[in-house]
């Protein structure tokens, strides 16, 4: 499943860039379902809406790390189906951008990312955004909200035990034994005794 995803994400963000560059021109914008999804092309050498336009080299390198931890180190753990999703599609997403990092104009980890989709009173951007924002907020709905861990194991959340006095952690984590303070009871009498 995660590499299925992978794959078909990447695929999907190239070739949507690909139609785009060949049917749109920059300044012509063409809007779709009443204007709710507008297509405009630009080119982006930052990060996410624009940001950081000076460091795109920077950017590529720190794209490919990702992906190399997400592939080796965080893939081969995968013991539950939405971590295959969520990871897929951050892996898609990272691909799909870098691929543009790569080989598109000016050159090699230098490449303006093709972004195209622009919803109202939001950046534009492309597949591998929206792969990329899906995938991590899925993370933090798992690792969050769920509680469950990428191999699939549960997590319970327990309150903190309080610290000592001296400010120092507890040194154990099995609760304190609890002393009840007894009163001494009057013996029952036997109904026989009484006489």
């Amino acid at each position: 499943m995660f590499l299925a995803l992978a794959v078909t994400g990447v695929a999907l963000d190239v070739l949507t860039k690909v139609w785009v560059v060949a049917r749109l021109q920059p300044g012509e914008p063409v809007p779709l379902l009443g204007g709710l999804l507008t297509l405009r092309l630009i080119r982006n050498p930052g990060a996410a809406f624009s940001s950081g336009e000076g460091f795109t080299a920077v950017f590529a390198v720190a794209a490919v790390v990702v992906l190399v931890f997400i592939l080796t180190r965080l893939a081969p753990r995968i013991g539950h189906p939405g971590w295959a999703v969520a990871l897929g599609l951050l892996a898609a997403g990272v691909a799909g951008n870098l691929v543009d990092r790569v080989f598109r104009a000016p050159g090699v980890l230098r490449g303006h990312v093709v972004d195209f989709l622009q919803l109202p009173h939001w950046p534009i951007f492309n597949v591998a955004d929206a792969c990329i924002t899906t995938g991590a907020v899925l993370v933090m709905v798992l690792a969050v909200v769920k509680n469950v861990g990428i191999s699939g194991e549960r997590y319970t959340r327990t309150a903190p035990a309080a610290s000592a006095a001296d400010g120092s952690a507890p040194t154990s984590t099995s609760p304190a034994p609890t002393t009840t303070p007894t009163t001494p009871t009057a013996e029952p009498v036997d109904e026989a005794e009484r006489g």
